[in-house]
């Protein structure tokens, strides 16, 4: 386990609310990763709010609650925000209206639709370019001819790489690369992590301001860039990031850890209150 720093000590213990990031930092592919049952049955039965934040939006919130739910935690839908859900609630309040060309898949699809969005491939007024793990060559040339034309362009989150069980698949800043090779643009507004939307929600949900918030994450430039918005940032090894790439990053940890487990057993030896991370000494 790492040893923490006095400072490190400082930034946990005045946390109220923790964002946990799912991919790699909770589990990889369909395994839990060390500590996930342990610290979220913590923050449970201590009555310390929490979230899982992923930016992944090739799944739907049910999908996660299903996934979780079968590898032993038992959580709710109102527990899981994604940047799919995240985007759909920013374009609810500034196109909500519009008719949209979605790459996604279909679980992506069908949480557009729930927000009322009608999905329109051939006349659409915005394209959102989601995680989409059923990408087609068809799909791609679509979006840079909408993206070419100057329709509104949003995607759900910038990651480039997801990691999995045998090492890292393309994620959706590939994708964003790809377009922008074809059509010189970038997206007009990526909702994910680091940027702001996908935190605001959060951060109304549970009414606690950002500076008694922690995001628990394995990417730098991600998770970890959530810091400048005001968050405490913890950095787990368990996925994307090594110990040595922290060095050269623009976004530094508040915390690393090994893993979730560190971190239940830093609070369970601090002797975590329900009230609060407030730690008592002898």
């Amino acid at each position: 386990m790492r040893k923490y720093l006095e400072s490190d000590l400082r930034k946990i213990r005045q946390i109220r609310c923790f964002l946990l990031d799912m991919d790699g930092t909770v589990f990889l592919g369909n395994h839990l990763l060390p500590g996930a049952v342990e610290f979220i049955e913590y923050l449970e039965n201590g009555g310390i709010p929490f979230y899982f934040l992923t930016n992944n939006s090739s799944r739907s919130k049910r999908d996660y609650v299903d996934k979780l739910n079968r590898m032993g935690l038992c959580i709710t839908q109102e527990r899981v925000f994604s940047s799919g859900e995240a985007t759909a609630l920013y374009l609810k309040k500034t196109m909500p209206s519009a008719r949209l060309f979605i790459v996604g898949t279909d679980s992506l699809i069908e949480e557009f639709r729930q927000y009322g969005f009608e999905i329109d491939e051939n006349q659409p007024e915005a394209v959102v370019l989601g995680f989409d793990t059923t990408l087609t060559y068809s799909k791609l040339w679509k979006l840079c001819n909408y993206v070419r034309l100057g329709l509104p362009y949003i995607a759900t989150h910038p990651d480039i790489n997801c990691p999995t069980e045998n090492g890292s698949m393309p994620d959706i800043g590939a994708m964003i690369a790809f377009v922008q090779a074809s059509t010189t643009r970038l997206p007009d507004v990526i909702i994910g992590k680091p940027n702001p939307p996908i935190v605001e929600i959060v951060s109304e949900k549970s009414g606690l301001p950002l500076e008694n918030t922690a995001m628990i994450g394995d990417r730098l430039y991600t998770d970890i860039a959530l810091g400048r918005a005001g968050i405490t940032t913890i950095l787990v090894l368990t996925g994307e990031t090594k110990l040595e790439d922290v060095e050269g990053s623009p976004y530094k940890p508040d915390v690393i850890v090994e893993s979730l487990l560190d971190l239940y057993n830093f609070f369970v030896q601090n002797n975590g209150e329900k009230n609060g991370l407030n730690h008592h000494h002898d």
